[in-house]
């Protein structure tokens, strides 16, 4: 199966189960938009959930904050939102259709890299055992010419942005030949920036004509909150404040089903540090984050860490966690230095005095600022796409999410094994007993084995069949949804098993 069918399926899986639907679907939809549905609410809810708990439970110094989407106008001029929030967008005149430059370069990048990696698989199965994949890479000339094109790809690109001279980015998009994805046609208008912000209008707003803005990231809302957290919760250098909220951008492009939307979800942490501390913290967190990553049971070989070639202009170091997703890797969270440019800056705008005062050294200062910033959006397609699979069992196939058990939206299904004989009455107290504690499912419709593929289908870990010998034995049978084991366990000891592998606690220990 290629990896763009692979998507396809994994896109039809999540409307078919109730994971993901288009915005206003009898409608025809809205594009760039979508809804969660019953199932997809509770796996976003427990990924929310994990992120949030894993910064403020299992760190003394980190707090919660929910600011409001709405903010003064002039927070976004402070933040150079207003004037420096852009794209390079390109139009292809043959399709119609509307381009990030930026991110065309970037995806025909990628495809050399794929055919690098061609190469060291060809040379691995060629060499075996002996194979020394980091030093094909620097003496293969074929790869080295690649990797020496994606170089200059990327020298062009960064030059190109940070000067603001769009015509260089053309002239690479020509000179690579890189085409339109409709049309496959080179016929391309000239480069533009585009600012993302969504604006709009408030009556009664101090400032008179002053725009409001749908906030296009939540960070700036931890910033201005940054002095009334520090001072009522009498925070000590180094702290951080977390909290996860909607965000909004007019996305020249929206594509790749929830990968990029018009209104997501951001989950952040900015972690403030004395200045000269800064990239210390900086390696800190790109570590802490990719265990993090790491803990849901995901291969470390689906990560990667990716240097921006263009620094944003309040950063002194900036990485991106990528994952490979069936249409190749791409950016999930950022990690970013962002030194003291965000306090420096609403401290100027404002009027207000953002400083902090050590006791230590009696010694006043603008705070620098460690960010972690992942879309909750991307982080769900991410679980999705590493969960979906199709297996073989006996002549038929099995469609499976394997989900950890702590994020999967049910954990356990009680399965009555027929609707008679006071079997539905037993499952029901089962679920009655269960329901306090976990997200369980109950039902008696169509076969048992029917039954077991719609929950796998919608990565529940565990199903109990209650049949016959459970009303004398008070045993039932667990089946494990990776394994497809069974077993036959005491009803009593549900909720002791349940809770050792599908809990939270469980998985923020293994971080």
């Amino acid at each position: 199966m290629s990896d763009s069918n692979l998507f396809d399926k994994i896109v039809s899986h999540a409307k078919e189960y109730g994971f993901v639907f288009p915005s206003s679907d009898i409608y025809g939809g809205l594009a760039a938009v979508y809804d969660y549905g019953q199932n997809g609410v509770e796996l976003r809810n427990n990924l929310r959930q994990f992120w949030y708990l894993s910064m403020t439970r299992l760190n003394q110094n980190i707090v919660g904050l929910d600011s409001s989407i709405f903010m003064h106008p002039r927070i976004w001029k402070a933040s150079g939102h207003v004037d420096g929030f852009n794209d390079p967008m390109i139009d292809n005149k043959d399709s119609k259709k509307r381009y990030r430059a930026d991110v065309l370069i970037e995806d025909h990048q990628e495809k050399i890299r794929q055919k690098i990696e061609k190469e060291i698989e060809k040379a691995a199965k060629r060499f075996g055992d002996t194979f020394d994949a980091s030093m094909y890479r620097t003496t293969n000339p074929r790869v080295m010419e690649y990797q020496a094109k994606i170089d200059r790809m990327d020298q062009i690109l960064k030059e190109g942005l940070e000067s603001g001279n769009l015509n260089v980015i053309k002239d690479l998009i020509e000179k690579e030949g890189i085409v339109c994805p409709i049309s496959g046609s080179k016929n391309w208008t000239e480069v533009r920036q585009f600012n993302l912000m969504y604006s709009t209008q408030m009556n009664a707003l101090d400032g008179g004509d002053d725009a409001l803005y749908l906030r296009p990231e939540t960070a700036q809302g931890i910033f201005v909150n940054y002095l009334n957290v520090q001072k009522t919760g009498r925070m000590k250098l180094p702290f951080g404040i977390a909290q996860t909220g909607k965000a909004f951008r007019n996305e020249i492009v929206a594509r790749q089903f929830i990968m990029r939307m018009k209104e997501f979800e951001q989950m952040e942490m900015q972690f403030f540090c004395k200045p000269g501390t800064e990239l210390e913290w900086y390696n800190y967190w790109k570590e802490q984050r990719m265990r993090w990553h790491k803990a849901l049971g995901i291969p470390k070989t689906k990560y990667r860490f990716h240097d921006h070639i263009k620094l944003a202009h309040y950063a002194n170091a900036a990485v991106d966690i990528e994952f490979d997703f069936p249409f190749g890797f791409k950016e999930v969270e950022g990690i970013h230095s962002r030194t003291d440019f965000d306090l420096g800056r609403h401290e100027e705008f404002s009027g207000k005095k953002l400083r902090y005062f050590d006791p230590e050294t009696n010694e006043s200062f603008i705070p620098y600022v460690v960010e972690t910033s992942i879309g909750l959006d991307r982080l769900f397609l991410l679980v999705l796409s590493n969960a979906f699979q199709e297996e073989s069992v006996d002549g038929d196939t099995r469609t499976v999410l394997k989900l950890h058990p702590a994020i999967a939206p049910v954990k356990c299904a009680i399965l009555p094994l027929v609707k008679k004989d006071g079997l539905p009455e037993l499952a029901e107290k089962i679920y009655e007993d269960l329901r306090f504690d976990f997200n369980v499912f109950i039902e008696d419709k169509d076969s048992i084995g029917k039954r077991y593929r719609r929950m796998d289908a919608i990565g529940t870990p565990f199903c109990v069949t209650v049949d016959h010998d459970s009303l004398n034995d008070h045993m039932v049978t667990i089946r494990h949804r990776d394994t497809m084991q069974q077993e036959r366990v005491s009803i009593s000891a549900l909720h002791d098993i349940l809770n050792k592998e599908t809990s939270m606690s469980s998985l923020l220990k293994s971080i």
